[in-house]
């Protein structure tokens, strides 16, 4: 879940990752012109985009309530135990329907804990690091996941190796081309996701890739409360309207029963917010 701040007594937008990841697909599709490569493959990098975070789905169906909000945790706090179990379910669903996509999730799984592999300075909310902190009682559980999750892409490799589309694909620096292009889209929907409109500010988003060889950095700054420019502008069209489904959801009263969340969260109507990304001028 991402759930978003809000001015004093007001209620949160609450985002499933179902509902982020739509949007992360949103800039996948648009992302790319003169000077930055569109994704190739097309369909294998959009894929693992749209769903490189399903394995919160079964979570996402009722999940925890964080005790300092009495709303749903987002992803950064929710009980590590919960978060693994994700970690591994989003490259297994991605894997069956392709090894590239399974790839390319097993390592945004194993990013997240390793900093992005050095490819960005979004920090989530609640966070003080690039990575995710991992509770010392849990260190052993994270590490076993983790090895698997190395294991699961040195296989995938291989496979891939056995044609030569599939060897290119997996050349480090297209590889990372990919990794890179999946990160910016998930950073850059968690900005607009965890933060109200009053609270945003700029961003700066690294190793933005224009080709396989070469990154560039990506300045954000707000116009308005729904405008954002971005310099420079990574994006097909000259303006490009974002999306986002949610639900406005108040704080669960402290006696509220846990098994119950999900159907009351489900039970709220299905609102949007939406978001402009224009060229810097």
């Amino acid at each position: 879940m991402m759930t978003q701040t809000a001015p004093d007594g007001e209620p949160h937008f609450v985002i499933t990752m179902a509902e982020h990841t739509e949007m992360c697909g949103q800039l996948a599709h648009a992302f790319g012109n003169d000077r930055f490569e569109r994704l190739d493959p097309f369909e294998e990098v959009a894929y693992a985009v749209e769903n490189h975070d399903c394995g919160w789905d079964g979570y996402d169906a009722n999940p925890g309530l964080d005790p300092t909000t009495r709303l749903p945790y987002i992803m950064a706090r929710t009980p590590t135990p919960d978060v693994v179990k994700t970690n591994v379910g989003s490259p297994e669903f991605n894997e069956a329907h392709h090894p590239y996509c399974g790839l390319l999730s097993s390592m945004h799984s194993v990013g997240l804990y390793n900093g992005r592999y050095g490819f960005s300075q979004f920090v989530i909310r609640t966070q003080t690091t690039t990575s995710l902190s991992v509770p010392e009682m849990y260190r052993p559980l994270v590490d076993a996941v983790l090895e698997n999750e190395l294991a699961r892409q040195a296989r995938l490799k291989s496979t891939l190796t056995q044609s030569a589309t599939g060897r290119s694909w997996i050349e480090q620096q297209h590889l990372f081309q990919n990794y890179k292009q999946l990160q910016f889209f998930d950073t850059l929907s968690i900005y607009f996701h965890l933060r109200h409109a009053s609270e945003r500010g700029d961003q700066v988003y690294i190793h933005v890739p224009t080709n396989r060889e070469a990154d560039t950095t990506i300045t954000l700054k707000k116009i308005d409360e729904r405008v954002y420019s971005l310099d420079p502008f990574p994006f097909a069209s000259d303006r490009l309207t974002l999306v986002c489904r949610g639900r406005y959801v108040t704080p669960f009263p402290q006696d509220f029963p846990p098994e119950r969340v999900g159907a009351s969260l489900y039970a709220l109507p299905v609102d949007r917010q939406s978001y402009e990304l224009v060229p810097a001028r």
